[in-house]
C-alpha cells in the first residue's frame, strides 16, 4: 500500500471535530503524541505535547509546512520548535500542496508526499508582555482540587437586576473559594434564560482574579428559567477539549435557581448523568406554600442532581447573608471522590499485571502478551486522578516493572508496557500473589477499584489459593488468564467469585487477543457492583 493510502485510512477518524480558537493567552489543549494536523480544523490552536514521545514511531510528511496527515508533536521537533520534552506549540492551518519535501532534522526524518489536501506549519506561541509589578499578592491556587466547573447562572425574569447582582456576587465568593487555576479548578459561566447563553469557557480565564471580572461583567438577560434547555446547552457544547475541558477532570454543574424551572428538566437531567456530568443545584428562595401549584414539577430538584442523596443539594434561604455557605459549597464542589457521576469503570479502576515470564513462554510468546495488556490498557483513562496502571514480572522471583504512579498518561503506560524485558526462569504464581499484594496494590491509597489480571502459561510450583485469598479479602479483584499448559483448576482457584466469569483460557499465545473485550466487560461488571 503506498504512503498517500495509508494516510489516508489514517485520517479517516480524525475529521469530525469540535472547533478551538485557542487565542493568545488562553490556555493551551493538551494533545497526545499521534495527535494529527487534521485534527482540527481552526485557523490557529495553541496546543501542549507530552514529554517523552516515542518519535520512532509517529510520521512526519513535508519540511517547515507539513501535510495535516502528520504528527503535530513530531512536526513541532523535526521544525526545532520543541524538543523531546514537550511544550506549547502553536498550529497555524494552510492550504494543501502538491509537493511536500522531505527531510531529517532534529533526530527526526520527515518523508516526501506528492500531494495532499490540507497542510499546517508549526511555531512558538508568542509570549504576553510581563505587567509591571503591583505589588498584590500572588492568587492562590489549589492544586488539591481537580474539577472543571460550569456555573449556571439564573437569569430569568423572575429573579430581577438585583437579586441577579447579589447571585453574581454569591459565585464570585465561591470562585475566589476554589483557588482558580490551570493546575486546579477552572470555572466558566452559561446564563440560564428563554435560551441559555455561555458567558466564558474553562479556558478563557485561568484565575480568579479574572473570573471574579467577567462574572462582573454578566449582563442580566431576561426570560423564562428555562434549567433543562440550559442542562442540554452544557453538557453538549460546553464541555469540549477545545473549550479547555481537561481529561481526567470531573466535569460538573452547578446550577444556581431562586425559585423553580420554566421548562421540562427530566430529560435534559437524564442525558447530563449518562454523559458524565457531577450536576448540583443550588436553590434559593423555595416557593412558598401558596406558590406550589405554579411549580410545573414539584420533585425537580430530586431529578437535576447527580444523585438524590443530598450531597449535591444546597438549599440557601435567601440571597442575604449568603456568606456562611460560600466555603462549605466550594468544598463539595472539590470532593473528587464523591464525583460519582464522572467515576466509570475506566477512570476509576488501578488495573494491576502480574505477567508469568518463565522460560516456557519464551521471548515471542512474551512479546504477544505484552500486546495483549496493550490492548487491554488502551480503553482506560490514565490520569494522576484516573486510572493507574503497574505491573509485576514473576519467575522464581519476582520484579516491578513500574509501579502504580509511575506512568500518569496512555502514552507514557503503552511506552513502559512495550519496553518490559522477558526475564526467563521458573513458575512461582502464589509468592508472586503476595508480591503483588504487598508491593503493587500495597502503596496506593485511593477510591479506586483494584483489579489484578494474572496471566500464566503453565502450573505454578507453589501453592496459589491462599494467596489469592488474601488478595481478595484485601479487596483485590483477581483475573486469571491461562495460555497452553495453564491448570483451570489453579486458574480458578486464583480467580475472584464467581470464578468463572473471572477465568480465562486459550491455547495458543496468537488467540489471547480475542479475550479483550470480555475481560474489559468484566472489570466494568465489578466496579458497577462496588458503585452501586
Amino acid at each position: 500500500m503506498s504512503v498517500f493510502c495509508t494516510a489516508i485510512l489514517s485520517l479517516g477518524v480524525l475529521t469530525f471535530t469540535s472547533s478551538a480558537k485557542g487565542a493568545q493567552g488562553s490556555v493551551p489543549i493538551s494533545i497526545a503524541c499521534t495527535t494529527r494536523g487534521a485534527y482540527y480544523k481552526e485557523n490557529r490552536v495553541d496546543l501542549l505535547c507530552p514529554p517523552h514521545c516515542d518519535y520512532s514511531q509517529l510520521s512526519v510528511w513535508g519540511s517547515g509546512v507539513y501535510a495535516s496527515v502528520s504528527s503535530i508533536c513530531a512536526a513541532a521537533v523535526h521544525s526545532g520548535v520543541i524538543n523531546t520534552s514537550g511544550g506549547v506549540v502553536r498550529l497555524q492551518k494552510s492550504p494543501g500542496q502538491e509537493n511536500y519535501q522531505s527531510s531529517t532534522a532534529n533526530g527526526i526524518r520527515s518523508l516526501p508526499l506528492s500531494r495532499w489536501m490540507t497542510s499546517f506549519s508549526v511555531s512558538t506561541r508568542p509570549t504576553k508582555k510581563k505587567a509591571a509589578k503591583s505589588g498584590k499578592k500572588n492568587l492562590k491556587v489549589n492544586k488539591e482540587c481537580k474539577a472543571d466547573i460550569a456555573f449556571l447562572l439564573d437569569g430569568s425574569w423572575n429573579l430581577g437586576k438585583r437579586r441577579f447582582e447579589l447571585q453574581k456576587n454569591f459565585v464570585i465568593r465561591v470562585t475566589n473559594s476554589l483557588g482558580i487555576g490551570p493546575q486546579g479548578p477552572l470555572v466558566g459561566i452559561v446564563q440560564v434564560s428563554e435560551n441559555p447563553k455561555t458567558e466564558f469557557n474553562l479556558k478563557n480565564f485561568t484565575n480568579s482574579k479574572d473570573v471574579a471580572s467577567a462574572i462582573k461583567n454578566v449582563t442580566y438577560r431576561g426570560g423564562s428559567t428555562n434549567v433543562g434547555k440550559a442542562l442540554i446547552h452544557t453538557t453538549e457544547n460546553f464541555f469540549t477539549p477545545d473549550k479547555g475541558t481537561r481529561s481526567g477532570y470531573p466535569k460538573v454543574i452547578v446550577v444556581v435557581v431562586d425559585g423553580w424551572p420554566s421548562d421540562e428538566i427530566e430529560r435534559a437531567a437524564n442525558l447530563a448523568r449518562e454523559s458524565g456530568m457531577n450536576v448540583f443545584i443550588v436553590s434559593v428562595a423555595k416557593a412558598i406554600p401558596e406558590e406550589q401549584k405554579m411549580v410545573p414539577d414539584p420533585t425537580y430538584m430530586d431529578k437535576i442532581v447527580c444523585k438524590n442523596n443530598g450531597f449535591f443539594s444546597y438549599a440557601i434561604p435567601n440571597w442575604f447573608g449568603t456568606y456562611k455557605f460560600i466555603k462549605p459549597l466550594a468544598q463539595r464542589l472539590c470532593s473528587y471522590s464523591q464525583m460519582t457521576c464522572s467515576r466509570t469503570c475506566y477512570n476509576s479502576v488501578n488495573l494491576g499485571f502480574l505477567i508469568d515470564g518463565s522460560s516456557s513462554v519464551g521471548d515471542a510468546n512474551f512479546r504477544t502478551v505484552l500486546s495483549f495488556i496493550t490492548e487491554i490498557v488502551k480503553s482506560f483513562d490514565i490520569h494522576q486522578i484516573g486510572a493507574r496502571v503497574g505491573a509485576v514480572q514473576f519467575t522464581y522471583n519476582q520484579r516491578t516493572e513500574f509501579e502504580f504512579g509511575d506512568h500518569l498518561t496512555t502514552d507514557s503506560v503503552l511506552n513502559a508496557i512495550k519496553t518490559i524485558p522477558y526475564w526467563s526462569g521458573g513458575t512461582a504464581t502464589g509468592e508472586a500473589i503476595t508480591y503483588t499484594t504487598k508491593n503493587l496494590f500495597g502503596k496506593l491509597k485511593n477510591n479506586n477499584l483494584n483489579v489484578l489480571i494474572i496471566i500464566t502459561d503453565g502450573q505454578s510450583y507453589d501453592d496459589v489459593e491462599a494467596p489469592a485469598t488474601v488478595a481478595h479479602q484485601s479487596g483485590t479483584v483477581i483475573f486469571s488468564v491461562g495460555i497452553s499448559w495453564a491448570m483451570e483448576q489453579e486458574l480458578k482457584a486464583m480467580a475472584s467469585e464467581p470464578k468463572d466469569a473471572h477465568t480465562f483460557f486459550v491455547r495458543d499465545f496468537p488467540m489471547v487477543y480475542k479475550l479483550v473485550p470480555d475481560i474489559l466487560k468484566g472489570i466494568c461488571k465489578d466496579y458497577l457492583a462496588v458503585a452501586k
